[in-house]
């Protein structure tokens, strides 16, 4: 299975949306867990990394990192 690659500040999209019904969220913390936060209502929720992987489906936009 392939390794799932993010970083901080990317926009990724979870596996169920919010209750808010935005399914859009950006990594906001790293370390062994991991703070997301809806770009819909601005709420916030720290999962532990291995749950992050298993419920993150994909990236939807990667922050450009500035030189």
């Amino acid at each position: 299975m392939e390794e799932k690659v993010f970083d901080l500040h990317d926009v990724v999209e979870m596996k169920k949306p919010h209750p808010c019904g935005e399914n859009r969220w950006e990594i906001i913390r790293m370390g062994a867990d991991i703070r997301i936060k809806c770009l819909g209502c601005e709420h916030s929720v720290l999962l532990p990394r291995s749950e992050f992987k298993r419920k993150m489906k994909k990236v939807i936009v990667h922050h450009e990192k500035e030189a």
